[in-house]
C-alpha cells in the first residue's frame, strides 16, 4: 500500500480517436476522489495522444492533450484507451510508439479495445488478457500469443487489461484499494453509492456483514452508535464484529467508524459552508476542537485552512 508522505503516482492517459468518454471517466473521477480522501494528492495524470493533437469521444466531444505521447516521459501508469476504430489505430506508428511508451511505464493497462493496441506492439505477449467482448473472437484469432479470458478487467504482472467502461470503475477501484487501502476504496464507494446497501440488506461487494456494519455507521454519523449497540443490531457480536472488520478492511469497528465521520467531515467542508461547529455535531464530535484535530491529524490540514486551500466562501 502506498504511504500518504510518498510523491503522487503520475498517470498518463493516451487517448485514440472515439475513445469512450465514459470509460475515462470511469478511471479518472474515482482517483480524483481518492485525493479528496488522503493529505496529500496519490495520483497525478496528464492526457497524451500520439501526436499531441485533438481527438474527439465516441459521443463527439472534443479533447485537447497536453502533449504528445513521446514527449511524457517516465511514468507508473499509462492507460491506453481506445474503443472504436481499433484496426485503423493498429497501425505500424502506434505500434512503435506504445512498444517505446511500454518501456517507459512501470504498469500499462489496456481500456475497451486498448488491449488490441497493446497486443499489436507486443506488450501483451505471453499474457493472459481480456477486452471488449464483443471483440474476444477476433482477438483471440489475431494475436495467438496472448491468452484472452472472458474476464471484466485482469491483471497479469505489469499489464492490465479491462473489458469495457462499466468495468473500468471496478478496476479503478481494485487499483484504489491496493495502492491507498481498503479504507479509501470505501470512501470512493460511498461517495459514488456504489456500496450503500440498508443496514438490513447484504451488499453485493466484499463481506456482507462488514458491509451492513459500514451502511449503519454512515447512517448514524451524528449520533454515532456504542459498539455493542452496533453489533446487538446488526445480530453479531462485537467480537465477530471486530474480527470481520480486520479482516476485511485492517481496521477496527472503531477506526472504521472515526474514518467515516472524518471523510464526511471532509465532503461537508469542501461542498458546504456551514460552520466547523455544526460540521462536528453533524459527524458525530461535540467538540469542535476535537474535529480539528483528528482532521488535521489524517488530512494534514485544518477544516479552516482547507477550505482556505480551496478559496470556498466563508462559513455562514
Amino acid at each position: 500500500m502506498r504511504k500518504a508522505t510518498q510523491t503522487p503516482i503520475k498517470i498518463t492517459f493516451l487517448l485514440f480517436g472515439r475513445f469512450s468518454n465514459l470509460c475515462l471517466a470511469n478511471c479518472l473521477e474515482p482517483m480524483r476522489a481518492a485525493n479528496g480522501f488522503v493529505p496529500h494528492p496519490a495520483y497525478r495524470w496528464r492526457f497524451a495522444t500520439l501526436d499531441g493533437g485533438p481527438v474527439r469521444t465516441s459521443s463527439g466531444l472534443p479533447v485537447l492533450p497536453d502533449a504528445a505521447l513521446a514527449e511524457m516521459g517516465a511514468v507508473d501508469r499509462l492507460f491506453v484507451m481506445a474503443s472504436y476504430d481499433h484496426l485503423g489505430h493498429d497501425s505500424p506508428a502506434t505500434r512503435r510508439a506504445l512498444a517505446r511508451a511500454g518501456q517507459r511505464a512501470g504498469q500499462v493497462v489496456g481500456l475497451d479495445a486498448g488491449a488490441w493496441l497493446m497486443a499489436g506492439a507486443g506488450l501483451l505477449t505471453d499474457r493472459r488478457a481480456t477486452i471488449h467482448w464483443d471483440l474476444a473472437e477476433a482477438f483471440a484469432e489475431r494475436f495467438l500469443d496472448v491468452t484472452v479470458e472472458h474476464e471484466s478487467h485482469l491483471q497479469d504482472g505489469d499489464r492490465v487489461t479491462c473489458a469495457g467502461a462499466m468495468a473500468a470503475f471496478d478496476m479503478t477501484r481494485a487499483m484504489i484499494r491496493d495502492d491507498l487501502g481498503p479504507a479509501i476504496a470505501l470512501d470512493v464507494d460511498g461517495l459514488f453509492l456504489t456500496e450503500r446497501p440498508s443496514p438490513q440488506s447484504p451488499s453485493r461487494r466484499g463481506d456482507p456483514l462488514v458491509s451492513r456494519a459500514t451502511a449503519l455507521m454512515r447512517a448514524r454519523l451524528e449520533a454515532p452508535l456504542p459498539q455493542e449497540d452496533l453489533a446487538r443490531t446488526l445480530g453479531t457480536t462485537p467480537r465477530t464484529l471486530a474480527r470481520r472488520c480486520q479482516a476485511a478492511l485492517n481496521l477496527t469497528p472503531g477506526a472504521l467508524y472515526r474514518h467515516l465521520r472524518l471523510s464526511a467531515a471532509r465532503q461537508l467542508v469542501e461542498s458546504s459552508v456551514l460552520p466547523v461547529s455544526e460540521i462536528a455535531l453533524r459527524c458525530g464530535y461535540e467538540d469542535p476542537t476535537a474535529l480539528t484535530r483528528a482532521f488535521r491529524l489524517r488530512f494534514g490540514a485544518s477544516p479552516q485552512t482547507l477550505r482556505r486551500q480551496l478559496n470556498m466562501p466563508k462559513a455562514q
